[in-house]
């Protein structure tokens, strides 16, 4: 039977997809959830047993996934429709092999290699983009990285080329810094390289992550602006909308739009900016949910990031994002180290309040610092108001680590 090309474009988004998802922390743990509301079949995989993602998947596999050989072998293994890359230690460049097999790679195998090091995106961002970004240099060594300081002037920020949540982030102020920030960043580095950047320190008013949607059907889509907070390099507390001229939001947009566009494929990507007196400035890329994203979790837009992300990989097209509600988001972390899943103590506290939600990960384990759930709160006051009750919410929520 001759199946026209509309109708068979239907029949495959309507089809139960086998997807495999590399890496399963609680990013990767919403995004199950909205593939399985969607029908879809989800492989979850990861380094290390009872990942967040793999306690809502329908199979999982424990693997090094920057063994190419290992990886290899798990694609072999299950031929997904799909290969879903949700963290950044993974060997990369085996995407375009798998793309070249016939496996859909999301957002692209170019968009997840580039993305997964900082170097290349930076690169392609200034270099062959022409985007605004702070002045940077690279860095194999020590010395090099005190002839890059030089180069870019202090106070300056130092981070691992591969890194996730801020790991190995650090400022250096002075000269004695230096050598402290070498060793914390090769500490926080995902991945077997060496090597870091270190950026000049940009005057910014504030900074956000505009998270953006690409569709098969060529229609990119963007949220309100998501503001944040950071400490560690990692991020705190978000809030949405992040309140903003309209021609920055305009520039910013446009900015994505370029990144995007070089690097192809469809799916949700967290486009970080700083704004300052000087205008917009590129900061990094992700080319999946952002962990600033979360507060969409609180029903601030009419699909939440995950849910986007979720229709874009099986090509289910998004007319367009509206925003519901004000919303915020605060981080519950952990403050030591435990080798079993924690007790979690003032959960019903945390209930009682108004305007308000939480979300534990699952995390089977503990370190001091480690994200294990975040606090959500949402209404109409002004969003200073709504982020102090999401840390209210967080606060209330006590981790005891376990043996």
């Amino acid at each position: 039977m001759h199946v026209p090309k509309v109708l068979a474009g239907i029949f495959a988004i309507m089809m139960r997809n086998k997807i495999l998802l590399l890496g399963s922390g609680e990013l990767g743990k919403e995004v199950v959830i909205a593939l399985q509301r969607l029908g879809q079949y989800v492989i979850a995989v990861d380094s290390y047993a009872n990942a967040p993602a793999m306690q809502v998947a329908h199979e999982y596999e424990v693997i090094n996934m920057l063994d190419g050989a290992q990886l290899d072998a798990v694609v072999a293994k299950h031929k997904p429709d799909f290969i879903v890359p949700e963290v950044e230690s993974i060997r990369t460049e085996r995407f375009y092999e798998y793309e070249k097999q016939g496996f859909k790679v999301i957002p692209s195998a170019k968009a997840a290699d580039f993305t997964m090091n900082r170097k290349a995106i930076r690169d392609l961002a200034s270099v062959e983009l022409g985007l605004k970004t702070a002045k940077y240099k690279y860095a194999t060594s020590l010395k090099e990285l005190e002839s890059g300081v030089e180069f870019v002037g202090m106070p300056c920020v130092v981070k691992p080329l591969m890194s996730s949540s801020g790991k190995g982030q650090s400022v250096i102020k002075s000269s004695g810094d230096v050598a402290k920030a070498w060793n914390y960043a090769l500490e926080g580095s995902r991945g077997d390289l060496m090597e870091v950047i270190v950026e000049e320190f940009v005057d910014f008013d504030y900074e956000i992550t505009l998270l953006t949607v690409t569709q098969n059907n060529g229609n990119t889509l963007y949220c309100p602006p998501i503001g944040h907070r950071q400490e560690r390099g990692d991020y705190q507390e978000s809030w949405q909308p992040m309140l903003m001229e309209d021609v920055h939001l305009s520039l910013a947009q446009t900015m994505a739009d370029k990144v995007t566009s070089a690097l192809g494929g469809s799916g949700i990507w967290g486009v970080e900016f700083f704004i300052g007196k000087e205008g917009v400035y590129f900061s990094e890329l992700s080319p999946r949910p952002h962990d600033t994203g979360m507060v969409t979790l609180g029903g601030t837009q009419n699909l939440s990031e995950f849910e986007l992300h979720a229709r874009a990989i099986i090509g289910i097209p998004v007319s367009e994002i509206t925003q519901v509600r004000k919303g915020a988001s605060a981080v519950v972390l952990a403050q030591d180290e435990g080798s079993a899943f924690p007790e979690f103590i003032g959960l019903s506290k945390a209930a009682a309040i108004s305007g308000a939600d939480f979300r534990i990960f699952g995390k089977p384990t503990t370190r001091k610092y480690r994200r294990m759930g975040v606090g959500l709160a949402f209404g109409d006051e002004e969003i200073s108001v709504i982020v102090e009750r999401a840390k209210q919410v967080a606060g209330e929520i006590k981790v005891v680590s376990c043996d």
